[in-house]
């Protein structure tokens, strides 16, 4: 009984693999192609870098350095006695001990750091995750972002508008008020304002 049991689920596997005989590759044939990830997808973290100066958009304001749960970065930005602005001395990062839950994207106000959909960076060295800021920064060159500073200021400048055009209305509206109140009624209520009451009569004047 055993052996017919067997043979009957060979055949029946054997079915299911003459079904999608002929049919297209549902699985990519890797290396020799390569999944292209979601721009939101969670890949490698790298540090941005500014699309016209080059320069590294990091503040040094420790605050990924805080959200993340695995204590995967490490910062060291000491601040300048003369400007009072930090420098960004040390920035590493260990992709070894980091869980790719994102939090440190979230925590930067600078678009400095990202999560980019690349994820061909495993090996077999452990060493070769742990990054310090010129991999981190090189490895985000070509990274594609939005600049949070330029969302601010655009949110910014779209609620200062309306503001700005009450105000105006406002203003119209007292003009249009006093230019209908004619001027001699202006000056004839300030004399009839400043006119001092008559003394009481005494008893003499009376008689």
């Amino acid at each position: 009984m055993g052996i017919f049991k067997d043979i009957k689920a060979l055949i029946s596997g054997m079915g299911i693999a003459g079904k999608h005989l002929g049919r297209h590759a549902i699985t990519i044939q890797y290396p020799e192609q390569k999944w292209e990830m979601p721009e939101r997808s969670r890949g490698m973290v790298v540090l941005l870098s500014d699309k016209e100066t080059g320069e590294l958009n990091c503040t040094g304001c420790q605050l990924c350095e805080k959200a993340c749960p695995t204590s995967a970065i490490n910062i060291d930005a000491p601040r300048d006695p003369e400007t009072k602005k930090r420098e960004v001395k040390l920035f590493t990062l260990d992709h070894a001990l980091c869980c790719f839950c994102g939090l440190c994207e979230e925590a930067c106000n600078f678009s400095a750091i990202k999560m980019v959909p690349k994820y061909e960076f495993s090996t077999d060295n452990k060493d070769d995750l742990f990054w310090d800021k010129d991999k981190l920064q090189e490895m985000g060159r070509d990274a594609k972002y939005e600049s949070k500073k330029k969302k601010k200021s655009e949110a910014s400048d779209k609620d200062e508008k309306p503001v700005k055009a009450e105000a105006k209305k406002v203003k119209s509206a007292d003009s249009e008020v006093k230019a209908e109140k004619p001027v001699n009624e202006i000056k004839e209520t300030k004399v009839e304002d400043n006119k001092v009451p008559p003394a009481p009569l005494s008893g003499e004047d009376k008689e």
